[in-house]
């Protein structure tokens, strides 16, 4: 029979939302801080001509850039306060994880606890700052040159004083930012800076419905082509709604241990594998790496002799890497499946895993413990890991293909955005039901307390 818990759970319902006084308190602290979010996205930096740099960004479209401008919301586009948004905050972070990973002192560090946690998180602020004073300093120096061929300047005055006052902007909006974001985690619903990062790509959705639906009214794109890529951006969204939740549970099985009254019982739990352990770090780092060269030609316009080595290679590049070419599909769909074993190796350690369960006395039911379990984690990790690459693989490469064979080009909405965008509204959408069913506990020991009490 079901518990009063299990219950309370599986009739879990929004009709209580209005009871829940904090967690509107939550929700409307969090709408707040994503709008100032959307204000400082439309903030320039001093001595930057916006119109031309409007100009000089379309002609540049197509490479790395539009990657890091969807995720900063087109702050990047208009060369915001906040242009570089939280990305170097998590390069930084995703470089200490594998330092952690790699590097003796700092795995001590990361076993420590929540001591070593706030450590760790101090020295990815610290990676964070110097991240962004280096991608500012580069920022600023391409803008004095962008567009200098075509005879536009982006910036009015260049020269010293605009890169260390750009440098100096940068960092202080990139620092609000991962502030912002850490107001939205404490004391808002959801994390902070996957919230910020999702409000920039949706940010992004009215325009990419407008440009689809006046290709259709211009008769640009044809109506068939439009319903087939709504149905499809459906059946994606299901199918990573599906993917990202699915997981390999592993029975763990624990020693018989005595209790109060002397009767010997044995605990059993879980342990749970998801299928995508890398998330959405495998398609960020093989198109930013594809898309690499494509972005130095573009910035460097005829600086680049064709007649040198250095010129043909990256000529022969784009010939073969272009943006949708089947090469570029090839590579790109093999970068995201050894970036996804890369980063599932990095994150989740069966030898350390296997250690811990053996000191807790936990083990797998005829699976012997230490070495054993260690293989056979291992063993099952990379099973459901080719799985999840190929999950990744199919959600980001089926919409470049659409791309490369309508020529939509930058009109459609990659697989990448999808998954961000779906991974952070089902894990606030989740602590939204976790504050509910607390909400629900509440009252429910409320009302045990009130009966206790008449009797």
């Amino acid at each position: 029979m079901a518990s009063r818990a299990d219950n309370i759970a599986s009739n879990l319902s929004l009709a209580n939302f209005s009871k829940a006084t904090e967690l509107k308190k939550r929700i409307w602290f969090t709408v707040g801080a994503l709008i100032v979010f959307r204000f400082l996205s439309f903030v320039p930096l001093p001595g930057v001509n916006p119109l031309i740099l409007e100009t000089l960004y379309d002609q540049t479209r197509g490479g790395v850039l539009d990657i890091f401008n969807a995720f900063s919301g087109g702050s990047l586009e208009r060369m915001s306060l906040i242009a570089l948004g939280v990305m170097p905050y998590i390069t930084a972070s995703i470089v200490v994880q594998l330092a952690a990973s790699l590097h003796p002192a700092l795995a001590a560090m990361k076993k420590e606890g929540e001591s070593g946690r706030k450590k760790l998180n101090q020295y990815t602020r610290y990676g964070a700052v110097l991240l962004t004073a280096i991608q500012g300093w580069v920022l600023a120096s391409g803008l004095e040159a962008y567009g200098a061929s075509s005879g536009l300047q982006a910036v009015v005055n260049p020269g010293m004083l605009f890169r260390v006052g750009a440098v100096i902007s940068l960092i202080g909006g990139t620092m609000f930012l991962l502030w912002l974001g850490e107001q939205i985690t404490s004391r808002g619903i959801g994390n902070g800076v996957s919230l910020i990062i999702m409000a920039g790509i949706v940010a992004q959705l009215p325009k990419f419905f407008g440009n689809l639906f006046e290709g259709g009214r211009t008769g640009s794109i044809s109506p068939f082509l439009i319903v087939g890529i709504v149905i499809m951006l459906i059946a994606l969204v299901l199918g990573i709604c599906f993917f990202e939740r699915a997981t390999r549970r592993l029975l763990i099985q624990y020693p018989k241990r005595a209790t109060q009254r002397g009767m010997m019982n044995a605990d059993r739990s879980h342990l749970p594998l998801k299928l995508n352990t890398a998330g959405v770090i495998p398609p960020i780092f093989a198109s930013s790496l594809l898309l690499l060269p494509l972005t130095i030609t573009q910035f460097a316009g005829n600086s680049i002799s064709p007649d040198t080595t250095m010129g043909q290679a990256i000529v022969t590049l784009n010939q073969y890497l272009g943006h949708g070419k089947p090469l570029y599909m090839l590579f790109y769909a093999l970068g995201i499946i050894f970036f996804a074993f890369f980063y599932t190796a990095v994150v989740f350690n069966p030898e350390e895993t296997a250690e811990n369960l053996k000191k807790n006395g936990g083990f797998i039911p005829g699976i012997r413990p230490g070495k054993n379990t260690q293989n056979y984690l291992d063993y099952v990790l990379t099973r459901i890991t080719v799985l999840g690459a190929a999950y990744i693989t199919v959600v980001c490469v089926v919409p470049e293909f659409i791309m490369a064979e309508t020529g939509m080009g930058t009109l459609f909405f990659g697989g990448t955005s999808l998954l961000i965008v779906v991974n952070v509204t089902v894990d606030t959408i989740t602590q939204i039901q976790s504050h509910l069913l607390a909400h629900q506990y509440g009252d429910l020991i409320k009302k045990a307390k009130l009966k206790g009490r008449l009797r």
